[in-house]
This record gives C-alpha cells, sequence and structure tokens, in this order.
C-alpha cells in the first residue's frame, strides 16, 4: 500500500516468477472520470441489461482470469502467483476489489463472462486488469466502475500504461511527474470533508481495513464522514440504490447509461 500510495505498483515476468519488480513508469494512464467515452453500442448494451454486474462477488474468479494466459500476450502474463495471492490478501484487508459480468448459461446458473479488479484507498482507484469471455463484457465492467467512482467521490482513476483499447474508452497519458501531483491531490482531505484536523480518517471511515468484510453491507457499517470518499462496495451498493429511487431497479445498466449521457 505504501507502493501505491507512493505511485509504484508491482509485476512479473511470467505466472511462475518469484521474483517481484516494482515499477514507475515515466509516462503514466489515468482514465479522467468525467471523460469515460460512452459509445452507442456500450450504451445500448448497458440499458438492455444483458449482463448481471456485481462487486466483490467473486474476487479470486477474476483476478485468477485476469492472470491466466492470453495469445495476444504470448502466452505470459505479469501477475505471478505471488502478487496474485497479495492482492487476495489486500482484497481480505479491505483494499482491493472487482467488478464482475454474469450471463446465465443454458440450465440458467450464472458464468463469470468478464470483469476488473483494482486497489482502492483515499480518492484514488488503481485499476489493475481487465478480461472477456464474451464481448463488450470488460467494458461494460469499467463502464460500471466508473459510475461506482462517480458516486464514491474518487478524483483520480489509474491505468498504468496507455493501450488503444483504454484510449478509445477515454484514458490519456501524462507524466508521472503530473500522476504524482494528482495522486498525492487525491490522498488529501478535500474541503468539506469535515475530517478532524489535518490528518485523513482512520482507514475505516472509507469502509476498508478491520472494520470492513470485503462486501457492501461491511463498508456501509462504517462510521458516516459527509462527503468522505466510499471504498467501491459501498460506492457500489450505492448506485444500485441510485438506480432503484430513479426507477431503475430492474435495469440498472439503464441508469448507468443514461448518467453518461447527461455528463458526455
Amino acid at each position: 500500500m505504501l507502493a501505491y500510495r507512493s505511485g509504484i505498483f508491482p509485476m512479473s515476468d511470467s505466472r511462475s516468477d518469484h521474483d517481484v519488480y516494482w515499477v514507475e513508469p515515466k509516462r503514466r494512464a489515468i482514465l479522467p472520470l468525467d471523460g469515460f467515452r460512452c459509445s452507442h453500442s456500450l450504451a445500448r448494451t448497458l440499458r438492455r441489461g444483458r449482463f448481471t454486474v456485481t462487486c466483490d462477488a467473486a474476487f479470486a474468479a477474476v483476478i485468477g482470469a485476469c492472470a491466466a494466459p492470453r495469445q495476444t500476450e504470448g502466452g505470459e502474463t505479469w501477475i505471478s502467483e505471488r502478487i496474485a495471492a497479495s492482492y487476495r490478501a489486500l482484497h481480505d484487508a479491505g483494499f482491493a476489489h472487482s467488478i464482475e459480468c454474469w450471463l446465465a448459461d443454458a440450465d440458467g446458473a450464472p458464468q463469470l463472462v468478464g470483469g476488473l479488479y483494482g486497489v482502492g484507498f483515499d480518492r484514488v482507484f488503481c485499476g489493475e486488469s481487465m478480461f472477456a469471455r464474451a464481448s463488450d463484457a470488460s467494458k461494460v465492467a469499467l463502464a460500471w466502475l466508473v459510475a461506482a467512482l462517480r458516486h464514491g467521490g474518487v478524483q483520480l482513476l489509474d491505468c498504468q500504461f496507455i493501450t488503444s483499447h483504454l484510449a478509445s474508452l477515454g484514458a490519456v497519458e501524462i507524466s508521472q511527474k503530473r500522476y504524482l501531483r494528482l495522486l498525492a491531490d487525491a490522498q488529501r482531505p478535500a474541503p468539506g470533508d469535515q475530517w478532524p484536523g489535518a490528518s485523513p480518517p482512520p482507514l475505516a471511515a472509507f469502509g476498508i481495513g478491520a472494520a470492513a468484510s470485503g462486501s457492501a453491507r461491511g463498508a456501509s457499517a462504517a462510521p458516516a464522514v459527509s462527503a468522505a470518499p466510499l471504498a467501491l462496495p459501498a460506492a457500489f451498493a450505492g448506485l444500485l440504490d441510485r438506480a432503484k429511487s430513479a426507477g431503475d431497479s430492474s435495469s440498472p445498466g439503464n441508469f448507468i447509461a443514461q448518467s453518461f449521457t447527461h455528463t458526455s
């Protein structure tokens, strides 16, 4: 967590690599939360509710799918067993979270077909990896992530390295120096947070750490702090509540699509 708070993240050369390399790239990719590009086709997919979307329902399965060898990456992955185990431990501690996309099989049983995971703290979410076994599954997961982070008061969505896929969704590349300024700003209390003193509140105030169980219920049980950022599970649950209040409880994807239309 100290590394993430300092703008550094881990990688390995292969699934079986026992070494961990700490990376601080000269150029950094971020996705401005007000700049997410929701195409017409993605908006249609969201509105139709093709996928059932959840948060922290299958973290281990998501990271396992992200770590699986991919043909486009020469059969290798940067997520080693050691790194995957560390993220699972961060998830148990309430710092790492996942978004899952599900489709029903022929028997009606839900199948995990896409998702993403990352590390969250203060007003920062560091996206680590995503996968898709069905068309648009990873895009839908990212759309829900962005909507939930907006609702939760997050300022910075870190994407690490720019790709054409991320750029098509609104990601931009900035210098590491600028990234570090944004990172520092997102770790400071914002005006109106009503945090006592000059220091950030205890981790429990964000719904993370020992007070959280990795679920929306555990996060929402944290002490209420006015305008303070929400951990992803609590922000996700709040997003569902907003969709329900807007009359879209049966199709929350429609609420998500509308939110991007209104801010595009």
